[in-house]
């Protein structure tokens, strides 16, 4: 690993790690998309993941070369949802403890899951990053080993399998589009294209409503921004220091979509690929059609992070886009 970064060696040892416990994910063309869009656009549906999200990846392949000391010890971590599933997930494989600190408003069904597979759950703080902040310091008081959702080389490496396989599938391709919360999935689409065709154009997506991530990008720094999103997977108030690195040096383009472009995005993925995409895995349609020129007559590729919505939010969004139905 160089400055931390996986390699492709790393990512394809993951890829043989972690392919006994995943299913590999589809990549579908649409046509309608292609009509929608002046291109011809695929989708890498890791919403088809059993845990309905492409964080299942890193998990397994981080929890899965842990020491004996650190597991031993049990393993923490912050989430919104989809990241401490996949620790819960992962660590219950390995029969390693597993606590997730989760925000006091997070997704029921996801707080559940993460029971279900075998995680404690805690709650603290109104968001992501304030529950972050409470488990590093139980992980200092408790002695635990702290997972970090993105700065994690284990785990980055573990996500990439996901652009692997895209690659292995569809070598021809020009863009990939990619959510971005803490950046473990762009940053990692980014390693995979830069060693295979490196004139793959890997865009990143974020909130207009959370865009620490962004921020940090253009400006060259960490950088903070408020939250208020309904898209849980790309709610994180600041930019993390691996990811940033490797988003900056590898990174083509980053735009932000806002809260209403992300709710169309879900009614459209409904109608045109027949399937539930949460906020954040809705944002890589969303940002396509803001890019429209951009993207035209090119071979692009959205990256549905997750499928983890709830009936109470699916039905919001479908109440507020009648007219899309």
């Amino acid at each position: 690993m160089l400055d931390g970064r996986p390699s492709l060696l790393d990512i394809i040892s993951a890829k043989r790690r972690i392919d006994p416990y995943i299913t590999r994910t589809p990549l579908h063309h649409y046509l309608s998309l292609d009509n929608l869009l002046d291109a011809e656009i695929y989708v890498k549906h890791e919403n088809h993941l059993r845990l309905g999200a492409f964080k299942m990846r890193g998990g397994i392949n981080l929890i899965a070369q842990l020491t004996k000391e650190e597991k031993k010890r049990g393993v923490i971590s912050a989430s919104t949802g989809n990241h401490g599933q996949s620790i819960a997930y992962a660590a219950t494989l390995f029969g390693v403890k597993s606590i997730i600190g989760v925000p006091e408003n997070a997704n029921p069904y996801k707080v559940e899951s993460i029971r279900n597979l075998g995680g404690k759950v805690i709650f603290h703080g109104r968001d992501f990053d304030e529950a972050r902040q409470h488990v590093e310091l139980l992980s200092r008081e408790e002695g635990y080993r702290y997972i970090h959702s993105a700065n994690e080389p284990m785990l980055l490496a573990g996500v990439a399998t996901a652009t692997l396989e895209i690659f292995e599938d569809l070598p021809d391709l020009d863009i990939i589009i990619v959510p971005v919360g803490g950046g473990s999935s762009a940053s990692a689409s980014a390693i995979v294209a830069h060693n295979l065709k490196p004139d793959v154009k890997i865009i990143g997506v974020q909130a207009e409503q959370a865009k620490g991530a962004y921020l940090s990008w253009k400006s060259g720094s960490i950088s903070e921004s408020t939250m208020n999103t309904k898209a849980e997977g790309l709610a994180t108030r600041v930019g993390f220091e691996l990811t940033m690195n490797i988003m900056r040096d590898l990174l083509y383009d980053f735009v932000l979509v806002s809260e209403k472009e992300i709710e169309e995005a879900i009614v459209m993925s409904l109608e045109k690929t027949h399937n539930l995409t949460e906020h954040a895995g809705a944002a890589s349609l969303a940002a396509a059609i803001k890019l429209k020129d951009v993207i035209k007559n090119k071979k692009v590729v959205l990256m549905n992070s997750g499928g983890n919505i709830t009936a109470t939010q699916l039905n919001s969004v479908l109440t507020g886009n009648t007219g899309s139905l």
